[in-house]
This record gives structure tokens, sequence and C-alpha cells, in this order.
């Protein structure tokens, strides 16, 4: 089934992409929006989230883009179609990423059922066109890291007809739920290691960790017709983001070294989050240097 999937979304995005093959579509100066729920606002939330990256690996490639953020926690289709004018045409941006049907299944009854969704996209990408912003479509990554739950299931209708709106329209696709499939189903092949002890690309089964990320960014990249010399070189900038990946290390003390700490803080001027958080930049420096 698996496979079956990433040679169809392989061959639709192919056909949508059709002249765009081999030509980069974002030029120096243009604007780009990102469209979505949670998964998109923790993109632009810090630097290492997808949408960020699309934006750092493009500046890698020579290319600045000035970016419009547009993703807003638990919003679906019906959400996303009442607010585009507010919170990208306004903007006037060049490019739209659309991300856009994972709350429309994971939310169940309070989500949007298939047919309502599709009237949703439809409406939203006439409304982005007819002002003349180009759109690309996103299909919906995985709610959970097991394809054959029940939420995956449901999903794939609404990640069909993305990909055949996006042919139709002949608009760019990246298919990242095949692309996320893909890379789950080769992390279980090979027993990788789990950065949370749970899953692979996610943080929580749904909203993404640094390879998540990542591999969102990569996939938006090849639909704006970045090559595979493009994508290396925007790796190799992504390495090198200040501050790209935080860490969820949690403390906790006795009440006697919490007042150890609070006193050495007062000393120097500082909260004892912000001087705890200090010494442990120092420490993990002296780690990373050896």
């Amino acid at each position: 089934m698996m496979g079956i999937m990433k040679v169809q979304g392989m061959m639709v995005a192919a056909m949508a992409l059709g002249c765009f093959a081999g030509e980069p579509l974002v030029k120096d100066g243009v604007s780009i929006a990102f469209l979505g729920d949670s998964i998109t606002q923790a993109g632009a939330s810090h630097e290492g989230g997808y949408a960020r990256l699309v934006i750092s690996g493009l500046a890698a490639n020579g290319f600045q883009v000035r970016p419009v953020y547009a993703g807003i926690s638990g919003h679906k289709s019906n959400d996303m179609l009442a607010r585009v004018d507010r919170d990208v045409l306004s903007k006037k941006p060049t490019f739209m990423t659309l991300s856009c049907g994972v709350n429309d299944v994971w939310h169940g009854a309070r989500g949007v059922p298939l047919d309502d969704y599709k009237k949703n996209i439809t409406a939203l990408v006439d409304k982005v066109q007819a002002a003349g912003v180009k759109p690309i479509i996103l299909t919906a990554t995985m709610i959970g890291e097991d394809a054959a739950n029940g939420n995956n299931k449901k999903l794939e209708g609404y990640n069909a007809f993305l990909r055949t709106f996006a042919a139709e329209r002949r608009l760019p696709l990246a298919d990242l739920n095949a692309q996320m499939q893909e890379a789950v189903s080769q992390a279980k092949a090979s027993n990788a290691p789990k950065p949370d002890k749970a899953n692979y690309l996610t943080s929580d089964g749904v909203h993404m960790a640094p390879a998540g990320d990542q591999m969102m960014a990569e996939g938006i990249l090849r639909a704006l017709g970045a090559d595979d010399a493009q994508i290396a070189k925007a790796k190799a900038a992504w390495l090198e983001i200040p501050a790209s990946t935080p860490l969820k290390a949690q403390f906790s003390v006795s009440l006697r070294d919490y007042n150890r700490l609070v006193a050495a803080a007062v000393k120097e001027g500082l909260s004892v989050n912000d001087y705890v958080n200090r010494e442990v930049t120092k420490a993990l420096s002296a780690i990373l240097a050896k």
C-alpha cells in the first residue's frame, strides 16, 4: 500500500509541476506566505521550524525571500478560508503554501467532512489565484506515526483530493504525507533511534520534531523547483543555524538546592532560570567542544 501511495504521489507531483520541472519558481525578492494550522505555527516559531527552514534554504541558494507566517493552532479548512484575506492576501505575497487537513480529520465530530473540505479548499484556492498569488499545495502530514490507524486511513481521502486537485489546476505539489510515510517506514526498518523515545519525525505524533521539519522544508523546496544540489546547499546551511533546535531538558532539585541557586543568581543580578540556563549552556558548550 505504501509503495503504491508513494508512486502515485510522485506521479501526481510530476504532473502538477509540469512546465516548472527543472526551472526554479522562486526569484530573488519575492515573498512566500505559509498558511496552516499549529504545525505551520510551530514551523515559524523558531529557527528550525519548517517554514523558517524554507526561507533559510532559499537564502543559502542566493534567494532573499520575504516570509508571511500565517499558521494558527487548531484551524481547519473553514477557518483558513475565512481568514485568508486578512492573514495572507492583504500581505500581497507572491506564493502561498497551503497546509490543511490534519485538524479537519483529527477533530473528529468537530472536524470538516470530506465533501465540505473539498468545497473549502477549492474556494480558498480560487480566491488566492484571483488575487494573483500562486498556491503551492501540501498534502496533510500523518496523524500519529502509524499509517494504518483510523485517522490516517480517513486522511487518505483528503490527500487523494489534494493530489488530484493540484494536478487538475497544474499547481506545484509537495506530497509531504507520502514522504513522511516513507521516512517513518525506513526509520522503523532500520531500527533508527527515536529522538523523543516515541516517534521518529514528530514530538507527539503530529507536530514536527527536527527531522520532520527538515522533511517538510525539503518537500516544499523541491516543489518550488530546487534540484539536488540546491537541496544539499540548504541542508548544509541548516546545520549551522544557531539555536535552531530547542531541547526539552527539565531539572528538579530539592528546596535546599533551589535556595542555593537563587542565592547564586541574585549575586549576579539574574533570575534563577536565567542563571541555570546560562550555566547549562556553558556546560553543553564544553561537552560539544570535546
